[in-house]
Formats: C-alpha cells, structure tokens, sequence
C-alpha cells in the first residue's frame, strides 16, 4: 500500500498539480507586488504626464477631475501580467521543473542499472507507425506489387 501511493505521489500529474496551487496561492502574490511596485512605475514613466500608465486615449478629452479618463486604453497593465506570468514560470521551472525533472532522469537511471544488474533486457520499444509502412512498402516493392 505504502509504495503504491508513493508512485501514485511521484507520478508527474499529482507532483505538476501540487506545483501549480503552490505557486498559483504564494508565489504569484510575491511577483505582482514586485511587478506593481517597480516594474510599473517605469513603464508608466514612457507614458504621457497625468496618463494613469503608457496607452492611449480612444477619445480625445480632459479626463475628469479625481478620475480616470474612461476611453484610456492602460498597456502598462497588460505589459505588468506579461512580465508576472513571465517571471512565475521562470521561477517554477528553475525550483521546481528542472529539479524534478533531474529527479525523474536518475530514478529511470538507477532503474535501468538494477535491470542490467540482475540480467533483465531494456525493454524494446515497439516500432513507430513510420518504421512499420516503410517495412511493409519495401516488402511490396520486393513483390512487384506496386
């Protein structure tokens, strides 16, 4: 029971699901307050004076007092959750991807050196799609049948 739950835990889907909410719940909140809090004031420095970021006006006007122009089209904003999806999956994959990944590449090793060990052959795997209709248009071309 232990060591089919311990290869239920190890398996790739329950590791890449607990890696996802993890970083989805904690990380992704550390990335958005270093995104807003200096990512965003130097794209919003590109913009024009008084703009609430770097866009455009859909519709020329003063924007209303203590407000935001409404037909201001804010880039920034999209720029900021570019760059956080950016630096999320960076992060993920340099703690937790390649690691397992690396992981993953040793137990397939250790197995394969226990196999070898106790005299049981790589398991040959079978021949792709590709390899059977070459085998079967060269068993063909031998007949005269094409």
């Amino acid at each position: 029971m232990i060591k089919g739950f311990k290869e239920f835990i190890m398996r790739g889907n329950v590791v890449d699901l607990a890696i996802a909410v993890v970083i989805g719940a904690a990380f992704g909140k550390v990335v958005d307050t270093f995104v807003s809090g200096i990512v965003t004031p130097l794209i919003s420095a590109a913009g024009k004076p008084g703009a609430a970021g770097l866009g455009f006006d859909l519709k020329s006007g003063d924007t209303p007092p203590g407000g935001v122009d409404p037909t201001f089209i804010n880039l920034s904003t999209i720029i900021n959750a570019i760059i956080v999806f950016l630096l999320t999956a960076l992060v993920v994959y340099a703690i937790f991807v390649a690691p397992m990944n690396k992981f993953n590449a040793r137990r397939e090793a250790k197995k394969a050196a226990q196999r070898k060990a106790a005299g049981i052959p790589e398991p040959v795997s079978p021949p792709s799609e590709l390899d059977l209709l070459t085998e079967i248009r060269d068993l063909l071309v031998k007949q005269d049948k094409i």
